[in-house]
C-alpha cells in the first residue's frame, strides 16, 4: 500500500472509533483479515517503533512510516521465498542483508531461534517480520546510546534494564 488515498482509507476503516489514532488491538485484528498472526506484543512493538508522539496509539502518520517499514520487509521476504511461502536460515540471513541488517551468526542464529515459532527452520511472513520488528527495535534503542556512532556502546545497570525492557516482543 504504497498510495496515500488508499493508506488513509484504510486507517480510516482501522479507526473504528474515528479518535484519528489505531490500537493495537485494532491493528492486530486487520493483520489477522490478511492472514498475519502476531502476537499482541508484536503489534504493540511496531506502534512503540514509530509511535512518534509517544501516546501509545498510531496516528496516519505514524501508521504511513511503519508501512513503509513493513513494505521493505515483504519485499525482502519476497524475492527469496521462492513460492514456498517461507524462508529458512540462509534466506533469511539474506533477507536480513538487503533490509540492512548485519548480524554475525551468533545473533544472527540466537534472534532467529526466538521467532521460529514451530520450532521446524520455516520462517512464514508473519515471522519474518516479527524479527525485524525486533532487530528494528534493538537497532532504534542501540542507536539512542551510540551518540558517537562508533558502534559500541557501554551500559550501566540502570540503562541495561531500560534497554531490556524496551526490546522485549
Amino acid at each position: 500500500m504504497e498510495n496515500t488515498a488508499i493508506l488513509r482509507e484504510w486507517f480510516d476503516r482501522v479507526d473504528s472509533d474515528r479518535t484519528g489514532n489505531i490500537t493495537a488491538a485494532q491493528l492486530k485484528s486487520t493483520f489477522a483479515i490478511g492472514n498475519l498472526d502476531f502476537p499482541l506484543t508484536v503489534v504493540q512493538q511496531m506502534i512503540r517503533m514509530y509511535d512518534f508522539d509517544r501516546n501509545g496509539t498510531m496516528s496516519f502518520q505514524e501508521f504511513v512510516a511503519l508501512n513503509k517499514f513493513l513494505l521493505k520487509v515483504q519485499h525482502a521476504f519476497s524475492e527469496l521465498e521462492r513460492g514456498h511461502g517461507y524462508l529458512v536460515p540462509d534466506d533469511v540471513y539474506k533477507a536480513l542483508g538487503k533490509i540492512g541488517f548485519s548480524l554475525d551468526s551468533p545473533a544472527f542464529y540466537t534472534a532467529c531461534e526466538s521467532f521460529d515459532q514451530k520450532k521446524n527452520g520455516r520462517y512464514r511472513l508473519d515471522d519474518f517480520i516479527s524479527l525485524c520488528i525486533f532487530l528494528q527495535s534493538a537497532r532504534n534503542l542501540f542507536d539512542s546510546f551510540d551518540t558517537a556512532k562508533q558502534g559500541r556502546i557501554t551500559l550501566d545497570l540502570n540503562q541495561f534494564i531500560f534497554c531490556t525492557a524496551n526490546c522485549r516482543i
